[in-house]
């Protein structure tokens, strides 16, 4: 029996994809099949999506693929898979394409969501070569591998899309560069933490709404960030360190925190904090979650009473890319294989200086700045960012209210 393949000529490769039901030994028997009528193979892959299998395979053959194809539909009805085959193009006209990864998060991601995110991709030139799904929880996460025509373009129409849908939407290139991230840094206060320390330090001085409104006003870097601690470090003089004890007790770590540092740790990747806040806060947190380094600003003490002054040179936007630098350097890593993670205007020189520059749960200003945006309430999300996916993430307990145990 002659069978009729669709063609580019009959010395093209023939690819022959397999979908059913999933099983052990498919793979290996249609190998072995392969392998008897000396194919050469030329490219694999297989997907496996509720138990349902796609395998596609490329190969070569010396001679026809009549009898080849005979045994391969005979094995394909005995075990109730359907086979197709078809002979395509000699050589990829996209193989050497650079290819950018489109990172989707959203809580949920509806169809009419994607289809935007695709038209999106599509009017400004560029083509979806693969999707993968990185997580369910806490977020549902896609990555989408784009062969992009226009690469400014598309991030344009897709910060629309991610404006219109409620949705975060992160462009990188995919590649080497990507995966070799080895460095996280992260701002602590309304970042590693829901709270904001020094608002914390104002309950126990009786002088909360005066902090309240300094502090916002320099987030949104409407003031002079060094000037404006001093200011409220001020009007904290004459607290004792039990004062500062009560203090730590209603802290709470960011949904997610533990299993964001966790993570990162197994995989290899080096965790720090730089905080505008003191050290008396981020040694414990740094203890409690086993930080690689911590960085804050130092609250004087004398006769065990809070002076209103700070020691040493003040950690503001300027120094902490400046910190971000020296602890790359520590750990010998290079600024581009970094990750800064933050939400106010004091962090916009940290997340410049990084390879990537993720804005939190931010002020405007700092969303507009950003490399992208994450702005689901869990620091564990960021990890999708990274490409990393969620069979891979080292889940905690399921609660993450308590910062300091």
């Amino acid at each position: 029996m002659s069978l009729e393949l669709p063609d580019h000529g009959v010395d093209s490769p023939l690819l022959i994809r397999v979908s059913g039901a999933d099983r052990p030994r498919l793979t290996r028997d249609l190998l072995t099949l392969l392998g008897a009528a000396g194919a050469v193979l030329e490219d694999m892959e297989q997907l496996v999506v509720r138990e349902r299998l796609t395998l596609d395979v490329l190969v070569r053959l010396d001679g026809a693929a009549d009898g080849l194809v005979r045994d391969i539909l005979y094995w394909g009805f005995t075990h109730d898979l359907t086979v197709d085959f078809e002979r395509v193009q000699a050589h990829s006209t996209r193989a050497l394409l650079p290819r950018h990864a489109v990172t989707v998060l959203g809580r949920p991601l509806s169809p009419a969501t994607l289809a935007a995110v695709a038209d999106a991709i599509a009017e400004t030139g560029g083509n979806i070569d693969r999707i993968v799904r990185l997580a369910t929880e806490p977020v549902t996460a896609y990555d989408l591998v784009v062969i992009a025509d226009d690469v400014d373009a598309m991030r344009l129409r897709l910060v629309e899309v991610s404006r219109a849908h409620g949705i975060d939407i992160a462009v990188q290139v995919n590649g080497l560069e990507r995966r070799a991230k080895r460095l996280v840094v992260m701002d602590v206060d309304s970042t590693l933490i829901r709270d904001e320390v020094i608002e914390l330090l104002a309950e126990e001085a009786s002088c909360g709404a005066a902090v309240q409104e300094i502090t916002a006003r320099a987030m949104a870097g409407q003031l002079d960030f060094e000037a404006s601690l001093r200011e409220r470090v001020r009007l904290l003089k004459g607290l004792d360190l039990a004062a500062i004890e009560r203090a730590r007790t209603p802290i709470r770590l960011t949904p997610g925190a533990r299993t964001f540092v966790r993570t990162l740790h197994r995989l290899g990747f080096a965790v720090a904090i730089i905080s505008g806040g003191f050290t008396q806060f981020t040694d414990a947190l740094k203890a409690e979650l086993e930080l690689d380094h911590a960085y804050a600003n130092t609250l004087e003490v004398v006769d065990g009473v809070l002076t209103g002054e700070v020691k040493g040179p003040i950690i503001d936007r300027a120094r902490k890319a400046v910190l971000l630098a020296e602890i790359a350097g520590a750990e010998g890593v290079p600024l581009s294989q970094t990750v800064a993670i933050g939400d106010g205007a004091n962090d916009l020189d940290m997340l410049a200086a990084a390879g990537l520059g993720i804005a939190f749960n931010a002020k405007p200003m700092v969303r507009q700045r950003a490399d992208t945006t994450v702005s689901v309430p869990y620091l564990d999300a960021i990890l999708f960012m990274l490409g990393i996916r969620g069979v891979d993430v080292e889940r905690t307990e399921p609660t993450e209210e308590t910062a300091l145990r």
